[in-house]
C-alpha cells in the first residue's frame, strides 16, 4: 500500500484550516495506513499558523511548516512538495473549496499513470474569477498545446519522483502550469478527473490581485520563451501520455496530446 503526503497551502486562513486539517486527516485515515497531512503557512497575518499548530498537538500526522514572510502560492506548494515523504503527493487548498472524500476515487486511477489532475465542473466562483480562469487555460493551450483542462484545479495527485523529476521556477500563480507543462514534456502520464467545486465560505481569494496577475503573466512567457520548442512528436497527440476519465454526465473529455 502506498504512502500519501497531502499538501494544503494557506495563507491567511484562520477562520477555517483546522477543520480542513482535520478532515483530510480524517480521510487520509480511512485511505491508507501512512499518511501525513503538510499545511504550509504563507506568512498569514491572522493567526493561521496557531490554528494548524493546535491540530498538530492532537494528530501528529499533521506538520505545519511556516514561511516566516508571504511568498506566493506557488512557493508553499514547492516548500510542502519537498517536504513530503510520502509515495504520492497529494495537493488541496485550504480554503474547503473541494470535498476531498472524492481522493477515494483518484486512488484507483494511478494504476497506469504518473498524475491525475482534477477538473472543476461547474466552478463555484464568482463571475470574474471564472472569467479569469477561462482565458488563463487558453492562454497556456495557446503557447504551450494542450496540457489539461483546468491547469490550475488544486486536486492533483501524483507521484513524489514526478516532482523530484522537474524543476519549477515559478513561486507565484504559474506554478501548477508550470509544474504540468514540464512533466507533460518529459514523458509523465496524465489523468483527469471530475472533482467538486464548492463556494469558498470564509478568507478571500487572492488569485485576483493585480500584482499575483502581472507575476503570473510575466512567470508564464518568461516560460515559454525558456523551453525549446515542441518537436514533432512531442505536438502529436498519444492516447498513452494522457487519458480522461468520464465526467458524471457520461460524456468523455477529448485527449490531450504531449
Amino acid at each position: 500500500m502506498v504512502s500519501i503526503s497531502a499538501v494544503l497551502p494557506a495563507y491567511n486562513e484562520e477562520a477555517i484550516i483546522a477543520d480542513t486539517a482535520r478532515t483530510m486527516a480524517a480521510v487520509l485515515r480511512d485511505l491508507v495506513p501512512d499518511y501525513e497531512v503538510i499545511v504550509v503557512n504563507d506568512g498569514s497575518h491572522d493567526a493561521t499558523a496557531a490554528r494548524v499548530d493546535a491540530v498538530s498537538r492532537e494528530d501528529p500526522h499533521v506538520r505545519l511548516i511556516s514561511h516566516p514572510v508571504n511568498r506566493g502560492y506557488g512557493a508553499a506548494l514547492a516548500t510542502g512538495f519537498s517536504a513530503a515523504t510520502g509515495d504520492w503527493i497529494f495537493l488541496t487548498d485550504g480554503d474547503k473549496q473541494f470535498d476531498v472524500r472524492e481522493l477515494a476515487g483518484f486512488l484507483p486511477a494511478m494504476d497506469d499513470v504518473d498524475l491525475v489532475i482534477g477538473f472543476r465542473r461547474p466552478r463555484r466562483d464568482p463571475l470574474m474569477r471564472r472569467l479569469n480562469g477561462w482565458g488563463w487555460n487558453r492562454l497556456v493551450r495557446l503557447l504551450f498545446g494542450p496540457v489539461a483542462r483546468d491547469v490550475d484545479c488544486a486536486f492533483k495527485l501524483f507521484r513524489r519522483e514526478v516532482w523530484e523529476s522537474v524543476r519549477v521556477e515559478s513561486g507565484g500563480a504559474t506554478f501548477s502550469a508550470e509544474f504540468l507543462i514540464k512533466a507533460k514534456r518529459a514523458g509523465f502520464r496524465f489523468r483527469e478527473r471530475r472533482v467538486t467545486h464548492l463556494p469558498r465560505t470564509a478568507g478571500r481569494a487572492t488569485g485576483a490581485r493585480p500584482d499575483v496577475i502581472l507575476r503570473a503573466f510575466r512567470d508564464l512567457f518568461r516560460l515559454r520563451l525558456s523551453l525549446p520548442p515542441r518537436t514533432a512528436r512531442q505536438a502529436k497527440p498519444a492516447a498513452t501520455r494522457s487519458a480522461v476519465e468520464p465526467s458524471r454526465s457520461g460524456e468523455r473529455a477529448s485527449r490531450s496530446g504531449a
